[in-house]
C-alpha cells in the first residue's frame, strides 16, 4: 500500500502550546501515523507519514479542527508519497522555536519577505541583479541546488545570521531571494534579513519540494536531488524518490541520534 507523506508548517501564535503537544500526540496515534511534530509558541513543524485517508485526516484537523481553533487556517502542507513508511516512530516535541536561527528579532508572524510562486520563479531568479541564496545546511547543497545558488556553506540554520552578517549588506545586495526545503527557514531567513534593513527579500513559496511538484524537468532550473530528513533521502522532479544515498543516511542518523539526545524546550 502506498504511503502518503505531509510537510507542514506555519508561523503562528500558540501561547497554549505545551497543553497541545499530548492531544496532538493522540490525534496522531490514533490515526497510525508516524513522524515527527516540533511545537512552539511561535508555530508548528513537521513531517508525517501514514496511510492517505489518515493523512487528510490529519491536515483537516490541523487546519479547520477544535484542537488549534483555527489558528493554523495558513498552514503550508506539501504532500507526496513513498513505498515504504519512512519514519519508524512518532515524536512530538516542544522547542523554543520551530525552526532554530536564535533570532528574537525575526518573526515571520509581523514581518516577512515576499512570497514567489513555484511557476514564477525562475523569472525571478533569471534577473542579473537577484542574488539567489540557499538557506541549508552544506550537506545539503551539495547533493542538489539551483543553477547560480549562493552556498552559505553552514552546518546549521542556526549560523545563517552569521553568514548573513559577514556577507550580505542591504546597500549592495537590493534584491535577495532565497529557498529552502520546504519553505520554514528561507521564511525565517526573510524575516530576519528585514529586520536588518533588507530591502527586498523574496522566498520560495512551498520551497524546493513545490518547484519539484509543479515545474516541468525541461523547464527547471533545479540541479541534481533535494535532500528530504527521512528514509527516502532525497527526492527528485515530480517528488519522485531516488533511490539512498549513504551520505544521506549518515545525516538522518546523526539527527536522530541528537534529538533524542536534546532535551524538550
Amino acid at each position: 500500500m502506498i504511503t502518503k507523506v505531509c510537510a507542514f508548517y506555519q508561523f503562528a501564535a500558540l501561547p497554549d502550546y505545551r497543553e497541545l503537544r499530548e492531544p496532538l500526540r493522540a490525534l496522531c496515534a490514533g490515526l497510525a501515523l508516524k513522524g515527527s511534530v516540533l511545537l512552539a509558541e511561535e508555530g508548528i513543524n513537521g513531517t508525517i507519514a501514514g496511510a492517505p485517508e489518515a493523512i487528510d485526516t490529519f491536515a483537516h484537523e490541523l487546519a479547520h479542527g477544535a484542537l488549534f481553533g483555527g489558528r493554523l487556517n495558513n498552514l503550508e502542507l506539501k504532500f507526496s508519497t513513498a513505498a515504504a513508511m519512512p519514519f519508524g516512530r512518532l515524536k512530538v516535541r516542544l522547542k523554543k522555536e520551530i525552526v532554530t536561527l536564535g533570532d528574537a528579532a525575526a518573526d515571520p508572524t509581523r514581518q516577512v519577505g515576499t512570497y514567489v510562486d513555484a511557476r514564477e520563479w525562475n523569472a525571478l531568479i533569471a534577473a542579473p541583479d537577484t542574488l539567489l541564496l540557499d538557506t541549508r545546511n552544506a550537506f545539503e547543497v551539495a547533493m542538489g541546488t539551483f543553477e547560480g545558488a549562493v552556498d552559505p556553506e553552514i552546518k546549521s540554520f542556526g549560523q545563517f545570521k552569521e553568514f548573513a552578517a559577514q556577507k550580505l549588506d542591504p546597500a549592495k545586495h537590493r534584491r535577495i531571494a532565497m529557498f529552502c526545503t520546504g519553505g520554514i527557514r528561507c521564511e525565517k531567513a526573510s524575516a530576519h534579513l528585514l529586520a536588518r534593513g533588507f530591502a527586498e527579500v523574496y522566498h520560495l513559496k512551498g520551497g524546493i519540494l513545490k518547484y519539484l511538484e509543479v515545474v516541468p524537468e525541461a523547464q527547471s532550473r533545479w540541479r541534481g536531488d533535494c535532500f528530504v530528513f527521512d528514509e527516502r533521502v532525497a527526492l527528485g522532479h515530480g517528488l519522485q524518490e531516488v533511490g539512498l544515498q549513504e551520505i544521506g543516511l549518515q545525516e538522518i542518523r546523526l539527527r536522530e541520534r541528537d534529538e533524542d539526545a536534546a532535551r524538550d524546550e
